[in-house]
């Protein structure tokens, strides 16, 4: 029963689909990996991105380090870019727990019109070492069935 509960929370505090690719020790005296998942964008299926961050298996919470290479790997189309938020602020698009104390990772899309690009920046919510980690990618249109969406766009 406690293991059930243990794999019910576990998977609550995940959102999006991901797939962990690879897993690296950091060395032969430390409990600490770095984990490398490979997310689809859940609305932009045409996108992957890849996420690397520290899992500390005997610690109450993970480091904030993070990083994010986001690609296109398949169709990207007017009917996903459609679904999209295309706010300043974007849309979260992933999320998973990095301590039992509040802390995220999470993921955001960004719409930039001028630049037919999506962008995803990943961040931590909670201020480690004096900074918020972070880290950047971007995906252009360029080259998809989106690019016509994304020049109606700027027509309107």
């Amino acid at each position: 029963m406690k293991k059930l509960i243990l794999t019910l929370a576990a998977g609550a505090l995940l959102s999006g689909c991901s797939d962990d690719v690879g897993k690296v020790s950091l060395g032969l005296f430390t409990t600490k990996d770095v984990v490398i998942e490979a997310n689809v964008d859940p609305k932009v299926t045409g996108v992957t991105c890849h996420i690397s961050h520290i899992e500390a298996d005997l610690d109450f919470s993970d480091p904030s380090d993070m990083s994010i290479a986001c690609r296109q790997t398949g169709e990207i189309n007017a009917a996903q870019l459609a679904k999209i938020d295309r706010s300043k602020n974007g849309e979260i698009v992933f999320t998973q727990s990095k301590s039992i104390l509040f802390k995220t990772l999470k993921v955001r899309r960004i719409y930039d019109a001028e630049n037919k690009t999506l962008i995803y920046l990943s961040y931590s919510t909670k201020e480690s070492s004096g900074s918020h980690h972070h880290s950047l990618s971007t995906v252009s249109l360029y080259n998809t069935k989106g690019w016509d969406w994304a020049l109606m766009q700027e027509k309107k």
